[in-house]
């Protein structure tokens, strides 16, 4: 079954509703965007994660930020795991103590090929389980995250990603599909890209904010064509 990313999220009701409706993991943004939170917004979020009854893996995402705040936000928020969405080299990422999920565009841009390199040369983890990545494997990357290349900016623009090439990839390694995914367009994009995973924000909003009922019916779509 593919994997569902809801990312974006900034309250714990949002938070929850993802949960309820399946979802894998919530992404919150700590970059600056209309979606930025702060770590006192982000902590009620994670406990009330923490408190449901199914395990729901959370998501750190960054652009362009030092390794040691990474780190130091990780620990307080209790992540899973840590999304870089800018312009990080791996050699740049190799302190970050938790697995990786590093957007990239599919652009030719030297931080692209840079990260497909490293991460065609390393075996990814089947698992979702941090401590299963040994060491050496280090900066770890647990996914590919492909999302659409739009001139300055980061991502959570709602413009479609390259499903050709992000295809292409997907034959190579596991990813995880994100640009432009709403609930009517996501069970095309797994058949035909067949990514390990989807991620969405702006595609289960309603006038910028989070709306329980596309959340649901997103990972509705996902999970049942995946």
């Amino acid at each position: 079954m593919t994997a569902v990313k809801i990312c974006g999220v900034m309250t714990a009701e949002h938070a929850l509703a993802a949960a309820t409706a399946g979802a894998d993991l919530v992404g919150l943004v700590f970059a600056p965007s209309r979606r930025q939170i702060t770590l006192a917004q982000a902590l009620p979020i994670v406990a009330a994660l923490r408190r449901y009854p199914r395990r729901i893996r959370i998501v750190g995402l960054f652009v362009n930020a030092a390794p040691e705040l990474i780190n130091t936000l990780a620990t307080q928020c209790d992540l899973d795991y840590v999304q870089l969405s800018g312009d990080e080299l791996p050699a740049q990422a190799a302190t970050i103590q938790l697995p990786l999920l590093k957007s990239v565009r599919l652009n030719a841009s030297p931080h692209d090929q840079a990260w497909l390199a490293h991460t065609l040369r390393q075996c990814t983890s089947p698992s979702l389980l941090p401590n299963t990545l040994p060491a050496e494997l280090r900066p770890a990357v647990f996914r590919l995250l492909v999302d659409a290349h739009v001139a300055g900016q980061y991502g959570g623009t709602g413009t479609l990603a390259d499903w050709e090439q992000a295809a292409s990839l997907a034959q190579q390694v596991p990813i995880v599909l994100a640009g432009g995914l709403t609930p009517e367009n996501v069970a095309a994009a797994i058949q035909r890209v067949r990514p390990w995973g989807v991620d969405v924000s702006s595609g289960v909003e309603r006038d910028g904010v989070k709306d329980p009922h596309r959340i649901a019916a997103f990972v509705h779509a996902a999970h049942q064509a995946g």
